[in-house]
């Protein structure tokens, strides 16, 4: 990757619901899965997508903060299934371990959903208000 701003790439999104019972499986911890493609943009200003390559796909746009660590906060915005999807992301770039063994570049945050949607089942609604933790890994 050449570029200077070290938000821009793609990377592979997992997000997970925010559950403290150990018992429950991984797997039904999972709130989404995606790619995040992050494009170059003026100083401070962070756009992109996010979706699964088929069924939906958000369009970003937001800021970006350099610091230790760097921060960004964005909102991603679209049509999937004929309904408006909207979601806010606050993530931070997690620094660089110097002993850290093929280590890659990564986003660590919190996503919350700003408005109902359908769910995945038939007649059964996403309420606004859900917030998970993601991380986001450098995939290119």
């Amino acid at each position: 990757m050449s570029s200077s701003n070290p938000f821009v790439g793609s990377w592979t999104y997992r997000s997970l619901l925010n559950d403290p019972d150990g018992k429950i499986d991984f797997d039904k911890l999972e709130f989404g899965l995606g790619t995040i493609v992050i494009e170059e943009a003026p100083s401070e200003i962070l756009k992109g997508t996010i979706g699964d390559g088929s069924t939906w796909q958000l369009t970003l746009k937001g800021s970006r903060q350099y610091g230790t660590p760097g921060r960004a906060r964005f909102q991603g915005v679209g049509v999937v299934g004929g309904e408006k999807w909207i979601y806010d992301y606050e993530c931070y770039l997690v620094p660089h371990w110097p002993n850290g063994v093929d280590q890659r570049a990564a986003l660590v945050g919190s996503v919350i959903r700003t408005i109902p949607h359908s769910g995945g089942e038939p007649g059964t609604v996403a309420p606004a208000g859900v917030v998970a933790s993601f991380y986001a890994v450098r995939s290119d």
